[in-house]
């Protein structure tokens, strides 16, 4: 292949038909430097407004030194408006309020820190698309493959390849069937090298996974 149409180092994946660069639209791991956020390659974000920190706009709630992480995978695709509502957003729930009086004072503002990341990590697996203003909340597990619907509201763990909508996201249906899940999981593309992932991405769109399964073997 004489040119790669993926480039992981481009700020700005896409360029338009007629040359220009499609600003609203990044790679998430150029924009954000942030220690509790791991992003894979291609993974990109579009958003209709302008954005001074990538960071705060998906996880506003998540600060450097918090007792959670959020991951996302390699080849991730998040609409505008989504946001990651991570541990660190909740409200002390073992007294008599909910109300964070200590985190007013510099000195005490990490006493609520060990029960509010008891909901730990929320990781997002590979090649998951996230619709417009789709929102998932602390501690949760989105699998490989799966697709949020526009405005969903996550409040559990997501199976790869399910489609979840609605307020509490509950899954619609599989893309697939369990065989087709399995083998897709097995073959696991997202982590092939760019030059193998550019020559199955005509088998990948078409759902050609006796293709897939042959390159798989290679």
């Amino acid at each position: 292949m004489s040119r790669s149409f993926l480039d992981a180092s481009a700020r700005h994946p896409i360029t338009l038909p007629d040359g220009q660069t499609h600003r609203q639209t990044v790679h998430l791991n150029r924009v954000i430097d942030h220690p509790n956020i791991e992003i894979g390659d291609y993974s990109y974000f579009s958003d209709f407004d302008p954005v001074d920190d990538y960071a705060a706009r998906i996880a506003p709630y998540l600060y450097p030194g918090a007792p959670e992480r959020l991951v996302i995978g390699r080849f991730v695709q998040i609409a505008h408006g989504v946001r990651f509502i991570t541990s660190s957003a909740n409200h002390p729930m073992r007294g008599f309020s909910t109300y964070p009086f200590a985190v007013f004072n510099p000195a005490t503002m990490d006493a609520y820190s060990g029960e509010v990341g008891q909901r730990g990590d929320t990781i997002i697996g590979n090649d998951v698309w996230l619709g417009f203003e789709a929102v998932v909340l602390p501690g949760v597990t989105v699998g490989d493959g799966a697709v949020i619907g526009a405005k969903a509201v996550v409040s559990r763990d997501v199976p790869p390849y399910a489609i979840v909508a609605g307020n509490p996201a509950t899954v619609v249906r599989s893309r697939f069937d369990d065989n087709i899940v399995s083998a897709l999981l097995r073959i696991g593309w997202w982590n092939w090298p760019l030059d193998k992932i550019e020559h199955a991405h005509e088998a990948i769109a078409k759902a050609d996974l006796p293709t897939l399964l042959e390159l798989s073997a290679e």
